[in-house]
């Protein structure tokens, strides 16, 4: 019921034309469910195991780590990084003018884009931060960080780096058609905070999942199955509606 609740507040997603797929995996995020985003053909072609941040637990975690694989990382908006001082990882290890480091992050990825990574932290309540319990706990407490928009001394008190859970900043749609931009446009879309758990879906053969690997997980385990495009030509819906 408070997901029905949530969803009449975000009607922009669930009324006016919004594609069924993009409505399920906005209601499965509210609810604190798995979604399965599929960024498309032509960039990764990669499909990522989603999830709001607060909803982070160690069962959560633990099935990421084993059906996913890939790497745990948590997204956030500019906003939020803005407001928590977090820097791009690139743009630290330019600045440090290292002899080796400077130069090696200057490259773009094999795709094009520059990486969305920013530091990785652990909570200060974890022990080595590794376990899903400890993930878990460091992923949830930056989620209610960001819900809450806490400041830079709340995330200073609150986190150490270099830890292991990743963080994200998305450089936006108009820049960047990653997953890290298409979780926050699907968290931004469903009213969920800017704050979302990623991790790459990995096939058995030693590349990442195909499509339609992940699709079948997808359909099999019940998740909402989306493309990048779907929620792209939203997003150029939403802005079209907002310049009128």
């Amino acid at each position: 019921m408070a997901v029905a609740g949530k969803a009449k507040d975000h009607a922009g997603v669930f009324k006016r034309g919004a594609k069924p797929a993009v409505q399920a995996a906005a209601r499965a995020l509210l609810g604190g469910q798995f979604v399965v985003l599929h960024d498309g053909v032509g960039r990764e072609n990669e499909a990522d195991l989603l999830l709001i941040a607060k909803h982070a637990t160690p069962w959560k975690i633990r099935t990421m780590r084993k059906d996913a694989g890939g790497l745990i990382c948590v997204s956030t908006d500019a906003a939020a990084a803005k407001r928590l001082r977090l820097p791009f990882a690139t743009d630290l290890l330019i600045a440090s003018k290292h002899p080796l480091l400077s130069g090696m992050c200057r490259a773009r990825m094999a795709y094009g884009d520059m990486p969305a990574f920013s530091v990785s932290i652990n909570h200060r309540s974890t022990f080595t931060g590794i376990t899903d319990n400890d993930r878990a706990r460091t992923i949830r407490e930056f989620g209610r960080l960001v819900e809450c928009k806490g400041t830079a001394r709340d995330f200073q008190g609150g986190f150490r780096a270099i830890g292991h859970v990743f963080i994200l900043v998305g450089r936006g749609l108009a820049k960047r058609h990653g997953h890290t931009e298409l979780s926050l446009c699907l968290a931004e879309m469903a009213g969920a905070p800017p704050a979302v758990v990623l991790c790459e879906m990995l096939s058995d053969n030693g590349r990442a999942a195909s499509k339609s690997e992940a699709k079948a997980y997808a359909k099999l385990h019940k998740i909402p199955f989306i493309e990048g495009k779907d929620l792209l030509n939203r997003h150029g819906e939403n802005r079209k509606r907002g310049k009128k």
